[in-house]
């Protein structure tokens, strides 16, 4: 039997810690015990909050069964991980926590946020965020799960706020027979603006698409053969339809930077009283100049009797689905973490080192450090030349 290289390196074993979220009605969980089992197979340690996932049906013994260690609080989560797994920015209570040597992987969204970023460059944590990880056609593998979601849910919501009783102008969407349907204005025709628009023409509305690229608008145009329709983004047209319109969707994106606003105060004061605004972009610091970051217990606002839903974690409201279908997207990152640690994984894996933002102190990623006024530490400096 031939000998195994003796000078081979020895299998690492890492300590994965999940802390439950605390962010206002945030009940997804970083991992779900099937992911965790997949960890445990590999030789890893798991860590897990205790009742970190029983708000969407995961309850303490579904972990324990696959394999994870349930403890008392989030203290030791943090205290003990070399790898903490979350979805959601940490909050104010969470950035002492964290530790220098110790990998955050989760949703940071920092550019229109100074606070946390401060708070992460304190810790000296390395911070890496899923919506700058990429892949190798430029799309962006662990936002998009929740991109559909959002895009899905924000001509649900947009309904809804569509209700009298919810302050919109008692327009129902479809119409019925004599009656026309509302008009729909999706800005951005990505991930998030296919989805709604794939939504608002199921229910019947009459919809319109405006981006900038004639690639997308083409392919939309081809999916929908007509039914909806497509306009070249200028600062006219897009004045134009969101005056018009019932609903707007606001979903534009610039990975990792902040996001442009497209409507002014100006034209929200022009649109008719019962119009609804749904800012997708609020993560990134919101695409109406009007916009303001909500919760999902006080989603809603009104400007101008126009009412505003900015709800910065969308997808929580639909935390089982939203959890299990980001941890399908983020489970292979999260395993190569893992096996490898930082930044080794990071070396051999370019498109997971796009999300690498924060490291030891130094903002990373070129868009967030823009964003900041701050200097980017060039990547191979912070992979270690």
């Amino acid at each position: 039997m031939q000998n195994r290289d003796s000078t081979a390196e020895p299998k690492r074993t890492m300590q994965v810690g999940v802390p439950k979220e605390v962010k206002v009605h945030e009940y997804r969980v970083g991992l779900v015990p099937a992911s965790v089992r997949e960890l445990v197979q590999r030789g890893h340690q798991v860590l897990v909050e205790t009742g970190a996932g029983t708000g969407i049906g995961f309850p303490d013994a579904a972990y324990a069964n696959a394999g994870a260690s349930i403890v008392p609080d989030a203290e030791t989560i943090f205290a003990k991980a070399d790898l903490v797994v979350k979805v959601k920015e940490p909050q104010s209570t969470e950035w002492p926590q964290l530790r220098r040597g110790q990998t955050l992987f989760t949703y940071l969204h920092l550019a229109p946020d100074r606070e946390q970023t401060e708070g992460l460059l304190a810790s000296g944590c390395t911070a890496i965020a899923y919506e700058t990880v990429t892949d190798p056609m430029g799309g962006l593998p662990l936002l998009a799960p929740m991109s559909e979601v959002a895009g899905r849910m924000a001509i649900q919501v947009g309904a809804r706020c569509l209700e009298k009783e919810a302050g919109g102008a008692g327009i129902l969407l479809s119409g019925v027979p004599g009656v026309p349907p509302g008009r729909v204005v999706v800005l951005g025709g990505g991930v998030v603006g296919s989805n709604a628009a794939r939504i608002a023409a199921g229910m019947r509305a009459q919809v319109t698409v405006l981006d900038r690229n004639p690639r997308v608008l083409d392919a939309l145009d081809r999916e929908f053969a007509g039914r909806i329709a497509t306009v070249y983004a200028t600062a006219e047209a897009v004045e134009q339809a969101v005056v018009e319109a019932d609903l707007v969707i606001g979903a534009v994106l610039i990975p990792g930077a902040a996001a442009p606003r497209l409507v002014s105060r100006a034209m929200v004061a022009a649109m008719r009283p019962g119009s609804v605004l749904v800012d997708v972009a609020i993560d990134q610091g919101g695409c109406f100049e009007t916009s303001r970051p909500t919760t999902h217990a006080e989603p809603t606002y009104m400007v101008d009797g126009v009412v505003h839903y900015c709800v910065t974690n969308m997808p929580g409201a639909v935390a089982r689905t939203s959890a299990v279908a980001l941890n399908n997207a983020t489970l292979p990152f999260i395993l190569q973490l893992a096996d490898q640690g930082f930044p080794r994984a990071l070396t051999e894996n370019a498109y997971l080192a796009q999300g690498l933002n924060i490291h030891a102190g130094h903002v990373v990623h070129p868009a967030v450090a823009q964003a900041r006024g701050l200097k980017a530490l060039p990547l191979r400096e912070a992979l270690g030349g």
